[in-house]
C-alpha cells in the first residue's frame, strides 16, 4: 500500500455480508451504505478472497468500492 492513512482502517469500521444469492452488502459502523450484485459483486468476492488474511488491505479494498459516501454533513444530524 502507498502512504494512505491506515489508522482508521485498522479499527475495522467497514463490514460486509455475502448473501446466499452472491450479493454483497457493505456496512459502515453498522449502517448499510452499498449493495452490490451481479458481476460487480462477484468481482469483489474474488478480491476479498485474495486479501482476507490482511485486515487493513481488506478494509482499504472495501473502502475504495464504497467511494466517497461521506459528504461532510454527518455532524449536522447529531446537533439537532
Amino acid at each position: 500500500m502507498s502512504d494512505i492513512d491506515k489508522r482508521r482502517l485498522s479499527e475495522e469500521p467497514i463490514t460486509y455480508r455475502i448473501t446466499k444469492n452472491r450479493t454483497v452488502v457493505i456496512y459502515y459502523k453498522g449502517k448499510q451504505i452499498k449493495f452490490l450484485k451481479d458481476r460487480e459483486a462477484l468481482r469483489l468476492i474474488e478480491r476479498i478472497n485474495e486479501v482476507e488474511n490482511n485486515i487493513t488491505e481488506l478494509q482499504l479494498l472495501i473502502a475504495k468500492i464504497t467511494g466517497n459516501f461521506k459528504r461532510g454533513n454527518e455532524k449536522l444530524g447529531k446537533n439537532k
